[in-house]
């Protein structure tokens, strides 16, 4: 497939995914002890990988040691005793929001599904690039309420989350499943992530949209106008080519360049919108090769609900 229309492909189908997300409906999900939890946005407000897992010691039965369990929708199940991880005593897991990001907001940020008849606390850290991490603090288990606002801005937005276990002592009975048992971990702060080309956008080394580029941003702008419960953040990204000051200016002048062509289309939306130039600190693939810095060239969008329920 030709580059062009690779490129206007993938911007429609972004565009249908915006249009998908402005539309979600809250949804109810099992706390996993007789309760339910509601999240505005349903589904995608789970973290969706799993980036390490380290047991602790002593260490879980093999049946509870994947990580994998802890991502996606809750399902532990309570007559076979599966579908959730246990951390181990002293274990680790870090996981990721692809599609998503958790954001602080007013209120509770994050949900922290913890199963089983004891409850074991937890150490809860927050990063925005799984290298620099914030400490929210120690986490009571259970059905977790974590408000992440006294560690981090208001606005702010993070990508994983890193579960340490606190060493709880082990109980009776409870030797097959030491640590943290972790069935799901879910934003309610939830902003939905969507990456844009930069050579879709932009010609090199420009922060001049170019008129295609255009023609699709009227149909955000479009969405934005038909649902206005979403303020916005814009993040400017380059590749690690060239000085860094350089970039630093590029990438916020491209994520000021979409701002005001969508402030400009907002007629009637008091949307804010907020920008931030990040040159090269967060890729998303490998520098060295030129499929890698063409994905880092990008701009992304994400779209932040005014309100919480």
């Amino acid at each position: 497939m030709h580059k062009k229309c690779f490129l206007y492909l993938s911007f429609t189908l972004i565009f249908a995914s915006i249009s998908n997300h402005l539309n979600a409906q809250e949804k109810e999900y099992p706390d996993g002890h007789g309760k339910t939890v509601k999240l505005p946005f349903g589904d995608i407000s789970f973290a969706d990988s799993v980036i390490s897992y380290t047991p602790g010691k002593p260490a879980p039965i093999p049946e509870n040691a994947n990580p994998k369990d802890a991502i996606g929708l809750p399902d532990f199940n309570q007559d076979y005793v599966k579908g959730f991880v246990s951390l181990g005593t002293g274990g680790e897991l870090v996981v990721q929001f692809k599609n998503n990001a958790l954001i602080n907001i007013s209120g509770p940020d994050l949900y922290v599904f913890e199963m089983g008849k004891y409850v074991e606390e937890t150490y809860l850290y927050v990063s925005k690039d799984n290298k620099k991490w914030v400490s929210v603090g120690k986490i009571q288990g259970g059905n977790a309420l974590v408000d992440i606002g006294d560690s981090t801005k208001p606005g702010e937005l993070f990508r994983y989350v890193k579960l340490i276990d606190a060493k709880t002592a082990v109980k009776k009975g409870d030797n097959m499943w030491p640590g943290a048992d972790i069935d799901a971990i879910a934003a309610i702060g939830s902003a939905k992530q969507f990456s844009l080309n930069a050579l879709y956008l932009f010609n090199t080394s420009e922060a001049i949209l170019k008129p295609a580029a255009k023609k699709e941003l009227d149909q955000i702008a479009l969405e934005l106008e038909a649902h206005p419960g979403f303020d916005i953040v814009i993040d400017g990204h380059t590749d690690s080519t060239g000085k860094k000051t350089v970039n630093e200016k590029l990438s916020k002048d491209r994520a000021l360049a979409v701002k005001t062509y969508l402030s400009g289309k907002l007629k009637n939306n008091k949307t804010l919108i907020t920008c931030n130039g990040y040159a090269d600190q967060f890729p998303v693939a490998d520098n060295k090769s030129p499929e890698g810095r063409e994905k880092n060239r990008r701009v992304e969008i994400y779209f932040i609900p005014l309100n919480k329920q």
